[in-house]
């Protein structure tokens, strides 16, 4: 997505702060709208460690796998990077960019996160629409 198309697209709140805890991730299932029209589940997460808030994709760019190796486990045992369940790889908290395992040099895929006036973790994505159904998570890995 362009830088362009990101900054006019509205902000989605989808949780308090308060919601993520200290130095751990949560993960969710939004709904977007694909290019062919379709609406399916995006699965992203949301990291915190004080006031600073992270979101990626949930996708390792190793072999499009979602990244917990648990569900909603995504950091490492010390806490300090994001770990691929299924390989192993690890990943910069902040940037996103793989430090070690099969996909080194790549990263995973930011979404763009900020905290509103109310206390909400908000993202700037084009495409989100309101899909309860997409809530459970279901169907995916």
């Amino acid at each position: 997505m362009s830088e362009a198309l990101a900054a006019s697209a509205p902000l989605f709140a989808i949780c308090g702060a308060q919601d993520i805890p200290n130095r751990r991730a949560v993960p969710f299932v939004l709904a977007r709208r694909e290019l062919d029209g379709t609406v399916g589940p995006w699965p992203i997460f949301v990291l915190r460690w004080g006031r600073n808030v992270r979101a990626f994709e949930n996708r390792c760019p190793h072999q499009n796998t979602n990244l917990d190796w648990e569900q909603g486990e995504f950091l490492d045992g010390e806490g300090t990077r994001i770990q691929c369940g299924k390989h192993g790889a690890l990943f910069d908290l902040g940037s996103g960019e793989c430090v070690a395992g099969p996909c080194l040099g790549q990263g995973l895929t930011p979404i763009e996160v900020e905290i509103d006036a109310e206390g909400d973790v908000c993202i700037r994505a084009s495409g989100l629409v309101e899909d309860d159904d997409l809530d459970s998570g279901e169907g995916l890995e």
